[in-house]
């Protein structure tokens, strides 16, 4: 039977019980819809996390204070960073910028406008270290941190949250009570918006109450001398600290290069699990497909038997029903590519994510379909094959 023949007569069987095969088909449409929407939301929360982070560079190190414990159970960070150690690290070969920094959440007033935002104390510095540009206004300099000035450049968010269309620039807000003018607004970065930025040692005794950092923000000239910097660093804090040498470090320094990847293999895996789960629905699909070809063999016992007797070989009665499978298979995968394409609008249209849908997507799942259709439209089909011809004629 020439191959043409045995697609036609499978693609007639199919528009035959149209309601029988689009109910086959649904697992198959749910689960590449499914499998597609999915890897496309990871990857755009990959794509996202690694724009975020290399928008700041690779050459940056953060320094925070390690988590203390009593009886193996962590009681809350340690308050060992000081403003001195901040300091001494300017003087590292390698080291370009230094940023001591304290932050907290605080609740911000307007007159009758109150949020809570995020607000950090920082050195001048920690604009370019951050990668943060001035929009209107200007940032503070060294000066006016070292005189405990109460300034305030404010984040694009937390300006359109506290003045809507009116210019902050020159205003007074309240953080804590606490009165503070705005000099500058921070240009829309797409994270972080809501946020505060002000001289560190302000923010400290004014805010705060603490004589303590929560970070030290360095960024190192080159990155060749990321590793090198990143010891040193490690020597002078242990030596400011007074640590013996059979003490662990009261502090850690994570380079954004470790974060990049970190945060990278977190949401590579997570990809991995939403696609995973997702599959599962095509191999639901799957078992569909096999349900209803072992029925559409019994119920056509009599055409194979027919087929059979005229001279049709166990090998085209295998390939039409084969076929029959596969066909359901693949469209049903191509309806669920068009579907998860139009999930993948919807969830960046909606939501903050911005799903990219990869080819790599669309090539795994179609594939996925089409093995999907041979793996279980197989044992139908070869039960169909091996049908005795005179049985199948007596078959009522």
């Amino acid at each position: 039977m020439l191959l043409f023949t045995i697609i036609k007569i499978a693609f007639r069987s199919l528009i035959a019980n149209k309601l029988r095969s689009f109910l086959a088909m649904l697992g198959i449409i749910i689960g590449v819809s499914a499998v597609i929407a999915m890897l496309s939301v990871g990857a755009g929360a990959t794509e996202q996390i690694v724009s975020r982070v290399s928008s700041i560079g690779t050459n940056l190190l953060v320094v925070r204070p390690s988590f203390r414990a009593a009886g193996g159970v962590s009681t809350g960070t340690q308050q060992t960073l000081r403003i001195t150690d901040a300091m001494d690290i300017t003087k590292i070969k390698g080291v370009d910028l230094v940023a001591p920094v304290v932050n907290g959440s605080y609740q911000v007033k307007y007159y009758n406008k109150n949020a809570r935002v995020s607000v950090t104390g920082a050195s001048y510095s920690y604009f370019e270290i951050r990668a943060y540009e001035v929009e209107k206004g200007r940032a503070f300099n060294e000066e006016e941190g070292e005189r405990n000035a109460k300034l305030a450049v404010i984040g694009f968010d937390t300006a359109e949250n506290l003045f809507g269309e009116n210019d902050p620039l020159g205003e007074n807000i309240k953080i804590n009570g606490i009165n503070f003018s705005v000099i500058g607004v921070l240009k829309k970065k797409g994270d972080q918006d809501d946020i505060i930025i002000s001289p560190y040692k302000v923010v400290m005794k004014q805010l705060a109450g603490i004589d303590f950092l929560r970070e030290i923000d360095i960024k190192i000239k080159d990155t060749k001398d990321i590793t090198p910097a990143q010891e040193e660093i490690k020597k002078l804090i242990r030596k400011n600290h007074k640590a013996q040498d059979d003490q662990e470090d009261d502090f850690t320094i994570r380079s954004q290069a470790e974060i990049l990847e970190t945060l990278s293999t977190i949401t590579t895996t997570l990809t991995v699990l939403l696609g995973s789960i997702a599959g599962i629905s095509l191999l639901v699909g799957g078992i569909g497909i096999m349900n209803i070809m072992l029925v559409t063999v019994t119920e056509r016992t009599r055409e194979i038997g027919i087929r059979k007797a005229i001279g049709a070989k166990q090998r085209d009665i295998l390939s039409q029903f084969l076929i029959e499978s596969i066909f359901m298979s693949f469209t049903g995968g191509a309806v669920g590519i068009l579907l998860g394409l139009g999930f993948s609008m919807l969830i960046t249209k909606f939501s903050p994510i911005k799903a990219i849908v990869t080819p790599s997507s669309v090539i795994l799942s179609t594939s996925f379909s089409i093995a999907v259709g041979v793996f279980f439209g197989f044992y139908p089909a070869r039960k169909a094959s091996k049908l005795d011809p005179i049985e199948a004629l007596r078959y009522e």
